[in-house]
């Protein structure tokens, strides 16, 4: 289980993203959806390449609603982890 916590005074406090897994033996340690071979990444590429959530959850029955709405947290904690300067474009 992970839960994700915020230094960010207006964020929330926690969001549990308990649903999302690692394990070095399944899908070579990525980020998965409760122990299953469906990986965070697979969700989020779905998603942004255009497919909606109700087509998600037809295609693969096995997925509840709160699995992708935990894996769109976790994706989004971890684009915001870190922000690195960039040098001014010339």
């Amino acid at each position: 289980m992970i839960t994700i916590e915020s230094d960010d005074d207006v964020a929330e406090t926690a969001r549990d993203v308990s649903r999302i897994t690692r394990r070095a033996g399944v899908m070579q340690g990525k980020a998965c959806i409760r122990g299953m071979r469906v990986t965070v990444g697979m969700i989020l590429g779905n998603l942004s390449g255009g497919a909606t959530i109700e087509e998600l959850l037809r295609l693969y029955p096995y997925l509840e609603r709160e699995d992708i709405s935990q894996a769109l947290a976790y994706g989004a904690w971890l684009a915001s982890e870190r922000e690195n300067q960039l040098d001014p474009v010339r």
